[in-house]
């Protein structure tokens, strides 16, 4: 089939067949009452700021997150990553030692799995004061409406205090870690509206919503003298340390007693001739440079950036449909949009919940990496899909020694790293399989896009080892005289025993597709296809059936009644993959008695986008919709798009969403000869542009 070359946009695409400011303008957030869970955010990918209805941090100590910022507490004491040991399992005859927590060390084996962790920055928020001087309370506020301008990536908060008016106006810089942030309000001369600046205690636990330790409020260290219009701050965290930047326009002044140990906070007054503050605070690694933007330059800069996003890549207009569902799809895809370019465009795969809060510590899990980015290619937006691919090429020294330590050609790949990429001790973790495979999947999609030789010459070595590992991680059953995967091993679903289960559907049908896709990357390099692969692509076990039905691996007992929760990743193998190795009909029938028997009330968010695609490509488009629409509480988007799923927010969610609707609107590899296949013909109308196939 011929590669679909939407990366050049043809001439009507380019002159906006779409009106892409209407379908992101309808969809501005618009916010009335305070909500001190969800966030609403601004943010560039590498750095996102979190906000109550004020529009800054007052009320509610939601997060300052960045990719580079991490922290590490203290060992152990008389203790070393050197010398953990994992566990040893018997693989087939062989010792192999796996990243498992150290029954002899569980307090490293825990140390490791904590650090290092995800810190927030800090909280910038209002200093609101009652005219008898005492602080005011959320209950002071009325009249509180926020609007988030999609468009240009810029938040307003309007609220009344003590009758008066005040409007606050919040921005992010596009490239620089900064937000701008400009006051307005007659309650600024008196000295009863002020700006507040402080950081929390350390605190390295997971899944916390405010990260930190508040009931421990720290300082910031004054970094040099106050310069004009300037404060420059840092924070030591034991060996961590980061800078943070505050300058203002106008006659504002640090009040001189702020910042201390009795006050854990910088305080930011207007002038008593002055009746709004304009600050720019910005967050850096290493010291900030002499000069950072003004907040109206940062406030100029997203009104320039978000257009240039939102006009770039791909765009859907579903506003053409019968079917009244057309406007909340719409919904969900867009603030998935915004919500992905602020959360996840950043310089490392991202964690479960982005730039929000903490999950698992903050760090990644490498099989999730696919529903966080793959949607980037087929919506075209392979600015923000590259800042983070090259982590591939700084895992592989690690991912070579790994695969070799445990007697293995290639690359392993890890599950669950941090920023350096050091691994989570877990039996999970150290027995995962189906993140192998990615980097190949990631591989064919930037070539479908770039079919030119520096693509092949930047991907060919990952490729080249991850089908290395894939071949020889299969082990030939003599008995059977099959090649098989597993034991040990953990499935998609993480719910059967890894010491006993082997050869499951999708995996089965992920090392197909891998190793099918890695002999054709051999041929466009004009190198001989490896025989080793071809042995193990022609000899690998079959899909496992029982009654006619896919089940989740061979030799499963009960699937139907104990074993259907979770992540029903059978329909992966035809569906979010192309098929190999899969039979259509049976899929078809699995995915009805899937729709019929599963408990879907102990699922994840990405299940419902994986059913969709399958039902999509066994030509059910009403199913799929139905999917994506589910009233399963598992897969649910609030005002802000943030979606359920797992730990909240879950941005698997919203990926696995953005691809599985781009794949029904531009299509797959065989999908039928009409305009948007994986949509219902007829009462569904859907305009698009800029969008790529999908394999």
């Amino acid at each position: 089939m011929p590669l679909n070359t939407f990366s050049n946009l043809s001439d009507s695409q380019k002159r906006g067949a779409i009106d892409r400011h209407a379908v992101v303008s309808r969809h501005d957030v618009v916010r009335t009452k305070f909500d001190g869970e969800h966030p609403l955010q601004v943010g560039n990918g590498e750095f996102a700021f979190g906000m109550d209805i004020t529009g800054l941090q007052t009320f509610a100590p939601f997060n300052t997150m960045s990719q580079w910022g991490w922290h590490s507490s203290p060992l152990p004491k008389g203790q070393s990553p050197s010398d953990f040991q994992g566990q040893v399992w018997n693989t087939h005859g062989r010792p192999i030692q796996y990243m498992m927590e150290d029954p002899v060390r569980p307090e490293l084996s825990a140390w490791m799995a904590a650090n290092p962790h995800r810190i927030n920055l800090g909280r910038i928020g209002l200093k609101l004061i009652r005219p008898d001087g005492t602080a005011a309370a959320l209950s002071d506020l009325r009249k509180g409406t926020q609007r988030l301008d999609l468009w240009h990536g810029i938040v307003t908060s309007k609220f009344e205090f003590d009758d008066e008016p005040v409007e606050v106006t919040t921005a992010c810089h596009p490239s620089s870690d900064a937000i701008g942030v400009r006051i307005v309000s007659s309650l600024v001369k008196s000295g009863r509206v002020s700006v507040f600046l402080t950081c929390p205690g350390n605190s390295p636990l997971q899944f916390a919503n405010f990260v930190g330790d508040w009931s421990r409020p720290a300082a910031f260290d004054r970094v040099g003298v106050l310069a004009q219009n300037r404060l420059n701050l840092s924070r030591r965290m034991d060996d961590n340390i980061y800078y943070v930047s505050l300058g203002w326009n106008g006659s504002a002044t640090i009040d001189p007693d702020s910042n201390n140990d009795a006050r854990h906070e910088v305080v930011l007054r207007g002038a008593p001739q002055d009746n709004q503050i304009e600050f720019t605070c910005a967050f850096a690694k290493s010291p900030l440079p002499s000069r950072i933007p003004a907040s109206a330059s940062v406030l100029q800069a997203s009104r320039e950036a978000w257009p240039n996003f939102w006009n770039a890549g791909g765009a859907i207009d579903l506003s053409g449909s019968a079917d009244p569902r057309w406007k909340e799809l719409e919904r969900r895809v867009v603030l998935s949009q915004y919500l992905m370019k602020v959360n996840e465009a950043g310089s490392l795969p991202p964690q479960e919940s982005g730039l929000v809060n903490n999950g698992w510590f903050g760090k990644f899990h490498l099989e999730m990496t696919w529903w966080h980015a793959a949607h980037w290619a087929l919506w075209n937006r392979w600015p923000e899909l590259n800042r983070s691919m090259g982590f591939y090429k700084k895992l592989m020294p690690s991912a070579k020694r790994r695969a070799t330590a445990q007697g293995y050609l290639g690359a392993r790949w890890p599950k669950c790293v941090g920023p350096e990429g050091e691994e989570w001790p877990h039996v999970i973790h150290g027995t995962l399989i189906w993140q192998q495979p990615h980097p190949i999947f990631f591989a064919e999609l930037d070539y479908r896009a770039h079919p030119n030789r520096e693509t092949l010459k930047k991907w060919m070595p990952i490729v080249d080892a991850t089908a290395d590992f894939m071949a020889t991680y299969a082990f030939l059953d003599s008995k059977s005289n099959r090649y098989v995967l597993g034991p040990p091993m953990t499935v998609v679903s993480e719910n059967t025993d890894a010491r006993t289960t082997s050869n499951p559907t999708f995996e089965l049908g992920y090392w197909r597709f891998g190793l099918r896709v890695a002999q054709e990357w051999r041929a466009r390099m004009g190198l001989l296809g490896k025989p080793s692969w071809s042995t193990v692509l022609k000899g690998l076990a079959p899909l496992p059936t029982e009654n006619g039905l896919y089940v989740l691996h061979e030799g499963i007992k009960d699937m139907w009644s104990h074993f259907n929760f979770e992540h029903p990743a059978i329909t992966g193998a035809l569906g979010w993959l192309p098929g190999d190795g899969a039979d259509a009909a049976t899929m078809r029938r699995t995915l009805h008695q899937i729709a019929e028997k599963w408990n879907f009330d102990r699922t994840w968010g990405w299940d419902f986008p994986m059913l969709a695609m399958c039902a999509a490509r066994l030509g059910e488009p009403e199913r799929a919709i139905e999917f994506l629409l589910t009233k399963s509480p598992g897969f649910q988007f609030d005002e802000l798009g943030l979606a359920t799923g797992g730990p909240f927010p879950y941005f698997p969610s919203n990926g696995g969403l953005l691809y599985a609707v781009a794949m029904m609107a531009a299509g797959w590899d065989g999908a039928p000869k009409r305009a948007a296949p994986g949509f219902p013909s007829g009462s569904w109308t859907v305009k698009s542009e800029g969008l790529n196939s999908a394999p």
